[in-house]
């Protein structure tokens, strides 16, 4: 891009060589290729990637507001997002929560293998197409393949990461800023599993789901975009916020990537199995 900064131009050009990375691997591993990218992918051997691969037995399309996976049912089989987005919910009486959001390459329930029961449900934010292990497979990863089984439960303490950030922003930032956060956050990810976009992030989200992750009513939330809007560091349009300056987004947000173990000072370098954790 003429004109551009140098460290920008580097850094364009080091998502392009990522986003040609991640293709082949999802060419390669259509189901769970991106199972991990831009966190601890790197240390999956190659006959773990086949052999997660393997552990799919059945794939399906899931229509947009599906509650996948109730509160309380009891599970026999993990779920992998292949396409789409899902929400974790819970309910406060009449009031429903949004605890969570996975994009593709996530394990969504991976934590039922051991729980049998989740404390919440599992929705489809839009369309998705998910991946079903059944936890016998799993119990064969456990017994007989050691590094896979320690690179699962990596994936499920990540999400636990994830949770308690969202906990601290709920307590730390307004309404406008927790948004900018999520967005920040979702960018990032999708990014991660190479579906980001270059000036926006696009969600099948509407205000309300937003306000259920924010802790806050339709109405602050609407006022909340508004103040995005207002500030010119983004704008909402049919659930995809459209960005000029990433960087301004990021900053208002107060958005700190570093506990999503991609890069920064909790990246994993290296093998989980190298002494010190680098």
């Amino acid at each position: 891009m003429k004109g551009a900064p140098q460290g920008r131009s580097q850094e364009m050009q080091r998502t392009m060589i990522d986003a040609e990375e991640i293709a082949a691997e999802v060419e390669r591993y259509p189901l769970t290729g991106r199972f991990l990218m831009g966190r601890l992918r790197h240390a999956i051997r190659e006959q773990e990637r086949a052999l997660l691969e393997s552990l799919v037995t059945e794939t399906a399309y899931v229509e947009a507001g599906t509650t996948v996976l109730r509160r309380g049912e009891l599970v026999s089989r993990s779920t992998i997002l292949i396409d789409g987005y899902m929400m974790r919910t819970g309910t406060d009486g009449s009031r429903r929560f949004i605890l969570g959001l996975q994009v593709p390459g996530d394990f969504v329930d991976l934590h039922g293998f051991a729980l049998r029961r989740l404390d919440h449900d599992l929705v489809s934010a839009g369309p998705v197409k998910v991946g079903y292990v059944p936890h016998d497979r799993l119990t064969e990863v456990v017994a007989n393949e050691p590094h896979l089984a320690r690179i699962l439960w990596f994936a499920t303490l990540l999400d636990a990461a994830i949770h308690r950030e969202w906990i601290m922003k709920l307590e730390q930032l307004t309404a406008a800023r927790r948004v900018a956060h999520v967005f920040a956050e979702l960018w990032y990810r999708l990014d991660q599993v190479g579906l980001g976009r270059t000036d926006s992030v696009r969600t099948p989200l509407i205000q309300a789901d937003l306000a259920d992750m924010c802790g806050t009513t339709a109405i602050h939330m609407n006022r909340a975009l508004a103040q995005l809007r207002k500030e010119g560091i983004g704008e909402l349009r049919r659930g995809t916020l459209y960005v000029q300056d990433r960087q301004q987004l990021e900053e208002f947000a107060t958005f700190d990537p570093s506990y999503l173990y991609g890069r920064g000072q909790l990246a994993i370098e290296g093998s989980l199995e190298q002494p010190g954790g680098k």
